[in-house]
């Protein structure tokens, strides 16, 4: 896996994450603006709290609606496959996003200027206890939202199809 500046990695303040678990349409407004970014410039984000962080863009589509839907996450690599966390900053419900995926494991990716589709497969035991570790060892944030929750915070492989 490749080295992550740790300097680059998602910022939210505490405030920020209380408002967005508080208040869905403030984190699809931020959502929306970022995935504008990401587009406008060949897959980066160039300012903000994810400036400099591996970010890609998941569209998934709805487990109920069937609609797609666009959620921007960081992720790492592990080989060849793209390994993302449900941690939803530590919320107590896992994200639309993950139940999305549950029920329609095939999804499209962008990351960077490319786009294509990939399988999500959900990790479990040694596994998933392995590329968690490995995120919060390059993401930390990702160890307070662990212990913000009761939940055990999903991860899922991409594999490109």
């Amino acid at each position: 896996m490749a080295e992550i500046d740790e300097k680059a990695m998602p910022g939210l303040s505490d405030k920020q994450m209380q408002e967005f678990r508080a208040n869905e349409k403030a984190l699809r407004e931020f959502n929306d603006r970022l995935i504008e970014e990401f587009r406008a410039n060949g897959g980066k984000v160039l300012s903000g709290p994810f400036k400099g962080a591996p970010l890609l863009l998941l569209t998934t589509t709805g487990a109920k609606s069937g609609r797609p839907s666009t959620t921007p996450l960081v992720y790492t690599r592990d080989g060849g496959r793209i390994v993302i966390i449900a941690s939803k900053a530590g919320a107590p419900k896992h994200p639309a996003w993950y139940h999305n995926l549950k029920a329609h494991p095939t999804t499209t990716i962008e990351v960077g200027t490319e786009r294509f589709q990939a399988r999500a497969v959900i990790t479990t035991g040694a596994e998933r206890e392995r590329l968690f570790n490995a995120q919060a060892k390059v993401m930390p944030a990702f160890i307070d939202y662990q212990k913000n929750t009761t939940r055990q915070i999903p991860v899922i492989v991409l594999e490109r199809i």
